[in-house]
């Protein structure tokens, strides 16, 4: 779908269809959020339908029959776009565009427009631009179907102008993508310098991660008076924001908000954005945020503790911030989020309540990132003491015939390493 189609999308018809065997675990949330996406694009939304499906029809999901309903209700509701709740393969999309009459589109590409819309950084825009490469190339046939085939005189078949169009579009997108991996990969060799510089100056950090809108912009502002944008819309920031914070006993730390997560969120879409996110890999400690006035609270935890194994997240500390307190209606389902997630604290990022608890708890989590270490390290392994020397804090070194004889506070990540040697 080209830029200016969407642009002119007013009017969304949402579907979410599920096999009626799994109907148990069929969840309305969705395709809420499905509707919040739209919105957040600037779609109003004319009708949610849930579709229950004995069966998928390969060719078009859907049945004939239902599909001829689907089409009077889009028809009835002068609905610019159908957008399904699911990735539909290029076959499905053409197909069905045949039948709606009208462009359709599935979640992933409307994440993606959203992304590209609301992405402030060349990096973030890059990687948007990557994604959607990426998700349009098997999609190509589709923008050129108005083009007919035509037969040589001679009786051969000849490739027509919409052939020979899409494997110029084809090659044009390739170098287009080959381009924007140089670039981003160059992005991610300075990310991991500057990476390395802040791990240098011993200053722990904490990624505050979660659900999408869950409050991560509002807690980093409350605590920095950061300048961030703050709305109640999916996906607000895109941007990774580091702001320096002092805490209570005077320790330096570094806040980075990221990227909120959801449901289904495209894989394309974690790869294209793994160099911001793996500022939530590579700090020490993770503030996991999580909405407590959302009565779906506990499955967004879920979904956003998946994205973070996905991300190859897990042996970071997690502090688990069950935000908006203040408009919890549901003390049971409080209850179970303390019970299922250890390290937990209750705040309004808003109303800055909870917050001398929250910042105990960072100090604590600090204090049991480090360790004191006597080391006896043969020279062999010198290697391992320029390591030290660049990841720990050295307090004292004496160079012995054969050995490196160390005092060093080094973080725990790496406590490992040095276990053959400390004496």
């Amino acid at each position: 779908m080209t830029e200016e189609e969407v642009k002119d999308f007013k009017m969304a018809m949402l579907i979410a269809f599920y096999l009626k065997a799994d109907e148990k675990d069929f969840s309305e949330e969705s395709i809420d959020e499905l509707e919040r996406l739209a919105e957040t694009y600037g779609l109003e939304t004319v009708a949610k339908i849930p579709v229950p499906l004995r069966q998928i029809t390969s060719s078009t999901i859907i049945g004939k029959g239902k599909l001829q309903e689907l089409f009077a209700v889009a028809e009835e509701y002068s609905a610019d776009v159908i957008i399904f709740d699911e990735e539909i393969t290029p076959q499905q999309q053409r197909n069905l565009e045949k039948i709606f009459k009208r462009p359709v589109l599935d979640r992933t590409e409307l994440i993606l427009e959203v992304f590209a819309k609301r992405a402030q950084t060349k990096e973030a825009r890059l990687q948007i631009e990557l994604a959607k490469i990426r998700y349009e190339m098997p999609r190509l046939k589709r923008l050129w179907t108005h083009l007919s085939r035509q037969v040589s005189g001679g009786g051969g078949y000849l490739r027509g102008a919409g052939e020979k169009q899409i494997e110029l579009d084809r090659r044009m997108l390739r170098n287009r993508e080959n381009r924007l991996q140089k670039e981003i990969s160059q992005v991610r060799a300075h990310r991991s310098t500057q990476r390395r510089a802040r791990q240098r100056t011993g200053i722990p950090s904490f990624a505050i991660v979660g659900y999408t809108n869950v409050g991560k912009s509002t807690l980093l502002k409350a605590l920095t008076q950061a300048e961030v944008l703050i709305e109640d819309k999916l996906f607000a920031t895109l941007d990774t924001t580091t702001r320096k914070f002092s805490l209570p006993n005077n320790q330096e730390i570094l806040l980075i908000d990221t990227v909120g997560f959801i449901r289904k969120i495209p894989h394309a879409l974690i790869a294209a954005f793994k160099s911001t996110l793996e500022e939530a890999i590579h700090t020490d400690v993770l503030l996991h945020l999580v909405d407590t006035s959302n009565p779906n609270a506990l499955e967004q935890a879920e979904a956003t503790i998946e994205v973070l194994k996905e991300l190859g997240v897990q042996e970071q500390p997690i502090i688990t911030v069950l935000n908006k307190i203040d408009e919890n209606q549901d003390k049971k389902m409080l209850q179970k989020l303390r019970v299922t997630y250890p390290h937990t604290v209750q705040i309004s990022a808003l109303e800055k309540r909870g917050f001398p608890q929250l910042l105990e708890k960072m100090i604590k989590a600090i204090k049991a990132l480090r360790k004191k270490v006597h080391l006896i390290i043969p020279q062999t392994h010198y290697a391992l003491v320029s390591e030290l020397m660049r990841e720990g804090k050295v307090i004292s070194v004496e160079y012995e015939e054969n050995d490196v004889v160390m005092d060093v506070e080094i973080p725990i990540r790496i406590e490992h390493k040095v276990e053959p040697f400390i004496k």
